[in-house]
């Protein structure tokens, strides 16, 4: 399994197994605290090779500093198939947030895990806004 995509993002969609993606960022500027991120999206893409064909179980955390996390862990499965005729296949993942809360400034993470397996880290800051001229980021 390879993971060919892992982004936050400011919105995704998917068509037709196709995975479209809009601002990709990993940065927010807030004025205060708690920070409400008005919406933003996960977009994952992951590959398997014929051989992993079968059920998946796939999670993804968001995390603070302190290992809190800042929305309940999501947890799914995806079922890949790979035909004769092709020696892989993809699996698409879209989680969208609608007013993520952020408690406090600085580093948080976004984990995922693929059958247990950690495969991917994104860091992600909340910095305050600095000066009144600075206006928040997305």
């Amino acid at each position: 399994m390879k993971v060919e995509l892992f982004a936050l993002c400011d919105a995704a969609t998917e068509s037709g197994g196709k995975l479209n993606v809009l601002g990709i960022f990993d940065v927010m500027a807030g004025p205060d605290l708690p920070f409400f991120h008005p919406a933003c999206a996960v977009a994952i893409r992951l590959r398997f090779k014929r051989i992993e064909s079968g059920t998946h179980r796939v999670k993804l955390d968001i995390v603070d500093l302190d290992g809190r996390h800042t929305v309940p862990s999501f947890e799914t499965t995806v079922t890949v198939q790979s035909g004769d005729e092709v020696d892989s296949s993809v699996a698409n993942l879209l989680l969208n947030f609608q007013q993520l809360r952020f408690d406090r400034y600085g580093r948080y993470s976004i984990d995922l895990a693929v059958d247990g397996r950690q495969e991917g880290s994104l860091p992600v800051y909340l910095r305050p806004v600095t000066s009144p001229s600075e206006k928040p980021a997305h």
